[in-house]
C-alpha cells in the first residue's frame, strides 16, 4: 500500500512540474494580446475591462492629453511586480503588458488605451487571463489598484 501512495504523490509531483513548466514557457504571441480594447467584448468571468461606458469598472476622466494620461499609467504598471511591457507604444495610443502570478506564474494580459469623451481623457483596461475560466477576481483588483495609483498621482 505504501508503494501504491508513493507512486501516486510522484506521479502527482511530475503533473504539477510539468504543468507549471507549460505555463511559464508556453510562448507569448503579443499579437494575440494586443487588440483594440474599445472594441473588445468585456471578457466577464476571464478579466475585467475598465471603461467609462460598458466597463466592468468605471474610471474617472483627467483634464490631460490622451499620451500624457497613457504615459502616467504606463509608468504605474511597469511598477507591478512581475510586469512587462510586451507589445505597443504611448506614441501608437496602445501597450499591452503580461503580469505573471506568484507561485505557478499564470500569465495575465492587460491592454491599455485612452478614450475622450466630453473633452475628457479615460483610461481604458482590458485585463484578461490565458489559462483557464475564472482568475479569482486577481485582474480587477490589479486594475482597480493601477486606477487608484492614477488618482493618487492626479
Amino acid at each position: 500500500m505504501s508503494g501504491y501512495l508513493v507512486n501516486t504523490v510522484a506521479v502527482v509531483a511530475v503533473i504539477l512540474v510539468l504543468a507549471s513548466a507549460y505555463v511559464r514557457f508556453v510562448p507569448t504571441v503579443p499579437d494575440r494580446w494586443h487588440i483594440d480594447p474599445l472594441t473588445a467584448a468585456s471578457p466577464g468571468q476571464a478579466g475585467v475591462l475598465a471603461r467609462v461606458n460598458g466597463g466592468d469598472i468605471v474610471p474617472i476622466g483627467y483634464d490631460e492629453g490622451s499620451a500624457e494620461l497613457l504615459a502616467r499609467l504606463d509608468k504605474i504598471i511597469r511598477a507591478t511586480p512581475r510586469t512587462k511591457h510586451i507589445a505597443g507604444s504611448i506614441e501608437d495610443g496602445r501597450l499591452t503588458y503580461l503580469t505573471r502570478s506568484r507561485g505557478f506564474g499564470f500569465p495575465d494580459f492587460a491592454t491599455v488605451t485612452v478614450e475622450q469623451v466630453d473633452g475628457q481623457s479615460f483610461p481604458v483596461i482590458l485585463s484578461r487571463l490565458r489559462f483557464g475560466k475564472s482568475d479569482l477576481g486577481v485582474n480587477r483588483r490589479r486594475v482597480s489598484g493601477w486606477l487608484s495609483a492614477l488618482e493618487q498621482r492626479g
